[in-house]
């Protein structure tokens, strides 16, 4: 049997969309990519070879499928999302006139809400390192950074010494789908990053010439692991007994600057996120905060 569009033609053709015109990170391509591979075997198995053969009762069995293997709610909204993306590609590029996806509902995952830091535990952790030494300074301009800046990890691990502009203030910072974004420092971040740069990186470095701001041995960037052992290390000694990661310092970033009276939108642009709705998320931990601090200091309560 021959096909005029094979499903995994078809991927690749999308795959190639999400890359060229979407400009998608490689993590998100892998991620696609693999979704995509799981429910192309899910339909072969199923005797389902061409596009027109898949219908919403095919939609509804991989998720029971998905389902079925113990995936959680919010995986498999994760997966019905690729493959809506996927149909919706289709229909776009007139390779498909009806969408099996239209009427099936995302699975509900619920508000999960992520967990944030008070400033005190923020400030209790940036105190855990001893600046005097080169690299303990180093790791504490990177938590600075990092919650001054509400940046990703990726994004604090790959900048570059023409990315941070410490006179004016800013950062540039490249986020994901290769946006650009505008980031201001505030001058405590600028103070202990002028100190690094100017003082403790060069004894790091050794005379190895880099373009990173954060560096490691021989002049490479930090990695994601490094940094990771870096927040828990000074978790402990700092006494902090939640379960922080790198990314709690960017719901902490954004969190606190919404309860200290920033507006959504200006918050959204400092994440870099592309659709506000991402970013409302963060208004429901302020909201969550406000009643919790009316409770504790109202005297009607």
């Amino acid at each position: 049997m021959t096909f005029t569009y094979p499903m995994d033609s078809l991927i690749e053709r999308y795959i190639d969309f999400l890359i060229i015109e979407k400009g998608l990170s490689s993590n998100s391509i892998e991620s696609y990519s693999t979704d995509l591979a799981e429910y192309i075997g899910f339909l072969e198995k199923n005797q389902i070879f061409e596009k027109n053969q898949v219908d919403t009762a095919a939609i509804l069995a991989w998720l029971v499928h998905l389902a079925n293997r113990g995936l959680s709610a919010k995986s498999r909204a994760r997966h019905l999302v690729t493959i809506r993306g996927f149909y919706k590609y289709l229909i776009n590029e007139k390779l498909l006139s009806s969408n099996p996806v239209k009427g099936v509902d995302i699975p509900k995952i619920g508000l999960a809400l992520p967990k944030i830091m008070s400033i005190e535990e923020v400030e209790a952790l940036l105190d855990a390192g001893d600046i005097k030494k080169p690299k303990e300074l180093r790791n504490v301009a990177m938590i600075e950074i990092m919650y001054g800046a509400g940046l990703r990890v990726s994004e604090l691990i790959s900048l570059k010494l023409q990315d941070v502009n410490l006179e004016a203030g800013i950062l540039r910072v490249m986020g994901k789908g290769s946006k650009e974004r505008i980031i201001p420092l505030g001058s405590k971040a600028k103070s202990i990053t002028q100190q690094w740069i100017d003082t403790a990186r060069p004894l790091v470095l050794k005379h190895i010439p880099s373009q990173y701001v954060f560096v490691a041995r021989a002049g490479k960037p930090m990695t994601r692991q490094a940094f990771w052992k870096i927040i828990k290390k000074y978790t402990v000694l700092a006494g902090i007994s939640k379960n922080i990661t790198p990314h709690t310092l960017r719901h902490s970033f954004a969190t606190h600057l919404l309860e200290g009276g920033a507006d959504l939108r200006s918050v959204q642009t400092m994440l870099g996120h592309s659709d506000i709705s991402t970013t409302q998320i963060y208004t429901h931990i302020s909201r969550e905060y406000l009643i919790k601090m009316h409770k504790k200091f109202h005297p009607r309560n």
